[in-house]
């Protein structure tokens, strides 16, 4: 049995390493991308919409209908055979109306799957609790590995030639050395797209080696129908009105991150940008995704001395640092290379933290409610407001004569940030209870 617990956590491991590599393949560097096909930013926000449109949709969906009607490792193949074709396609489009409906398809399709390989893990760990999140951090794993091929990708191999390293170290460095930049970058980036494509599609063909997990049966979906309704009863509980409405504020600040950082890192230092060559974009950025590993480690430990908090506040406040960093020293490379390392701070002091307390601080009847409520801001509502102003305020009302005021773009989220941490230290009270971590109590 230890055998066969052993190869399950295996394959469940590698299935969230495969589920999240998709996503992060193609992410980072899209907010840059669709400007480059000639997009508004009304179409960008739109396309960039349809992943939290669908985050929303997927909340009901894959709670009420698909793990009930499927089996979860078939429901998984069919998504990503469907969603990957998809995905792949966007390499190949350059018009709105397609690339819309082929990221739309992609996202209704590949967002539930968020919650079933979840779902997979859960029914096939003998200890969910203590075996989940070693499983579950395949995911974050993945994410990292995403950005790694592109070191080689996004490669101005033109250069490479005509520089004629000699030996396998002269040649690797100059590849390394020798990333695409401007208007070469850009159009290289449809490959994000391709690669994602790739892995969605060997997900696909993967998903039928994983366990047999049957479709949920039994008469809880009755409850879950007013799974709605009962959440938004715990928004008169004033703690909880105040922790949800500083989530949205989060989200919409993480979501500033991901819309601005690849074309900040991407500017030249002349514009106001920090200069790195576009092979090294995505491996910056997935510095942010190490440091989460390390600080999910240590999230334990933390909330037993600081609290909720507390670590909350830290969580928040590590967005405002970034973007101090951004805003007001970006002639120092390697120190914006390092503050990605809050990236990590901010999402498990915060994000992870705060599912962490709803399932500690609630009973098991209304957890599923209260997480449900929370995901609506993380992964719909921040997201889609984010989404809809970060490619105006960057394109628009800060960049005059293809030059962008960066500083004063990055004093926005910083001082959102600012101002959620001071609403969450003052008013986010939440009564003693027994589940409170060590440290908090319910001052």
């Amino acid at each position: 049995m230890n055998e066969q617990l052993h190869d399950y956590r295996g394959r469940l491991t590698l299935m969230m390493v495969l589920e999240l590599f998709i996503w992060g393949a193609w992410l980072p560097l899209i907010f840059g991308y669709l400007p480059s096909l000639g997009f508004t930013p009304a179409e960008q926000s739109w396309i960039l919409n349809a992943f939290p449109i669908a985050a929303i949709a997927g909340l009901f969906f894959s709670n009420q209908f698909a793990d009930r009607v499927f089996a979860a490792e078939k429901f998984l193949a069919f998504s990503h055979l469907v969603g990957g074709l998809a995905i792949f396609g966007l390499g190949y489009v350059r018009s709105f109306w397609p690339f819309f409906g082929l990221m739309l398809v992609h996202c209704l399709l590949y967002v539930p799957t968020l919650s079933i390989t979840n779902s997979i893990a859960f029914a096939h760990l003998r200890n969910p609790q203590k075996d989940f999140g070693p499983v579950r951090m395949g995911g974050t794993i993945g994410w990292i590995l995403a950005a790694w091929p592109f070191t080689f990708i996004l490669v101005d191999w033109d250069k490479v030639r005509a520089l004629n390293p000699q030996g396998l170290k002269a040649w690797l460095g100059t590849v390394l050395a020798s990333g695409l930049t401007g208007d070469a970058l850009l159009h290289a980036t449809r490959w994000t797209f391709i690669v994602a494509g790739s892995a969605s599609l060997l997900l696909a063909a993967y998903s039928l080696l994983l366990p047999h997990t049957p479709p949920k049966r039994g008469g809880e979906a009755g409850v879950e129908k007013l799974a709605w309704v009962e959440a938004l009863k715990l928004l008169r509980l004033p703690f909880m009105l105040v922790l949800w409405l500083v989530t949205f504020a989060d989200a919409f600040v993480q979501n500033s991150y991901f819309n601005w950082t690849g074309t900040f890192l991407g500017t030249a230092a002349a514009k106001g940008g920090v200069g790195i060559s576009g092979n090294w974009i995505m491996p910056v950025m997935s510095v942010g995704q190490v440091a989460e590993i390390l600080t999910m480690l240590a999230l334990g430990i933390t909330l037993k001395k600081l609290g909720w908090r507390a670590t909350m506040v830290i969580g928040v406040l590590g967005h405002a640092l970034r973007f101090a960093v951004y805003a007001f020293l970006p002639q120092f490379p390697a120190l914006i290379v390092a503050v990605q390392i809050v990236h990590g701070v901010c999402y498990a002091f915060f994000f992870a933290t705060v599912y962490i307390f709803v399932d500690a601080y609630f009973p098991k009847d209304v957890r599923a409610s209260a997480q449900g409520l929370f995901n609506v801001m993380i992964l719909g509502l921040g997201v889609i407001v984010a989404n809809s102003l970060c490619p105006w305020l960057l394109q628009v009302k800060f960049t005059h004569d293809n030059l962008t005021d960066f500083q004063l773009l990055f004093l926005i989220p910083c001082a959102i940030s600012l101002l959620a941490a001071t609403v969450l230290a003052v008013f986010f009270r939440p009564p003693p209870q027994s589940a409170a971590p060590a440290g908090e109590g319910g001052s």
